[in-house]
């Protein structure tokens, strides 16, 4: 046994005694809820994002699946406030924050880090912030902005009501009338945009999902956000448009389409190694073969599968639209390794059957 594999083993032993973190563990259920949500509501939304919510979601109830999550916990390094308002991303954050919400500039950092390269700080793939209010009722931001560009990618805006009227006690049009406001604020030009307001079937605590799309686009097709509201906290995401490339619900199950795989099975360089277009593929899965088994027919590899759709699923993690953070070829090999057994799941899965 290589070294490599017994240290693979070892983390996912760990992982599976990993207790996951209160907050890691709200966005997988309001990601797996989304799904949920939107399979029963049947509103058009583009199934490559679901696939890519879902492919976290269900595979994360076994840790070692979680490879996101515990690349996160690998690579992401504690900064202090300082170096926060020293780095270039650093500020830029903080800019957009205090000329959007002026009131956040008295506001302390409570918590900061980055996810990167922890042998080079300047090599940024995501920086967090947390702030909060001095005394009063406990306002807090949290914020997830890209290393490079500075982009906000999600904020979350907690206590910004009284706790005696939690936003979620408001009225559907005051929600949806503070959740407008925060985007325009942070990002303009609501006006563009129009929104779906659903109620998730969430019996321990009322949620709302509110799903902002640009006017005369399919679902996300030109773009949009993402608002989660629960409790009295809002979690904004952008969502950017997605390139309409591949095909949607490689697999079925119960005789409809499973998006559950599409973001891990639509990858370029997998098709070019398996010498199939995407709809040869599917069709090949649709006869209840696994990707494993198509590959093996043409003397590929499971092994050389799992390097090709790891590579992208890691690099993804680094790339933002045109913008790409180089990290150590170790450090990518590390991040290869932890996708690699949601990778094995997916391509050892088949069709009309259900995820284990």
């Amino acid at each position: 046994m290589t070294i490599e594999r017994k240290i693979r083993e070892h983390l996912h032993e760990e992982a599976q005694t990993m207790e996951c973190p209160p907050a890691i563990s709200k966005r997988i259920e309001q990601s797996y809820s989304h799904y949920l949500q939107r399979k029963r509501s049947e509103i058009t939304m583009k199934k490559r994002l679901i696939g890519g919510l879902v492919a976290a979601a269900i595979l994360i109830p076994t840790a070692a699946f979680a490879s996101p999550v515990v690349i996160d916990m690998l690579t992401r390094a504690p900064i202090t406030s300082e170096q926060v308002k020293l780095d270039e991303a650093g500020k830029a954050t903080l800019e957009k924050l205090y000329r959007a919400i002026p009131e956040t500039k008295s506001f302390e950092i409570i918590e900061a880090s980055y996810l990167g390269d922890p042998n080079d700080s300047t090599k940024k793939v995501q920086l967090s912030i947390v702030l909060q209010e001095k005394g009063g009722t406990g306002k807090k931001i949290t914020l997830h902005t890209n290393g490079i560009t500075d982009e906000i990618q999600d904020l979350t805006q907690e206590n910004w009501e009284p706790k005696e009227k939690a936003l979620i006690t408001l009225s559907d049009q005051e929600i949806k009338g503070k959740v407008d406001q925060l985007i325009d604020k942070l990002y303009g030009n609501i006006k563009d945009y129009e929104v779906a307001m659903e109620q998730m079937d969430n019996p321990n605590q009322k949620t709302f999902i509110l799903n902002y799309t640009k006017k005369g686009s399919e679902g996300f097709e030109g773009g949009g956000y993402q608002v989660f509201v629960q409790g009295n906290s809002i979690s904004l995401s952008p969502v950017a448009p997605e390139p309409n490339t591949g095909v949607e619900g490689y697999f079925s199950l119960n005789g409809k389409p499973d998006y559950t795989a599409d973001s891990f099975l639509n990858d370029e360089k997998l098709f070019a190694l398996l010498k199939m277009s995407p709809k040869e593929l599917k069709e090949e899965l649709a006869k209840g073969k696994t990707v494993v088994e198509i590959a093996a027919s043409k003397n590929i590899s499971k092994q050389q599968v799992i390097d090709v759709i790891a590579r992208t699923q890691a690099e993804g993690q680094l790339q933002d639209g045109k913008n790409k953070v180089t990290i150590s070829d170790e450090l990518l090999k590390q991040m290869m390794k932890e996708i690699e057994p949601k990778v094995v799941h997916v391509i050892e899965h088949k069709t009309e059957t259900e995820w284990k």
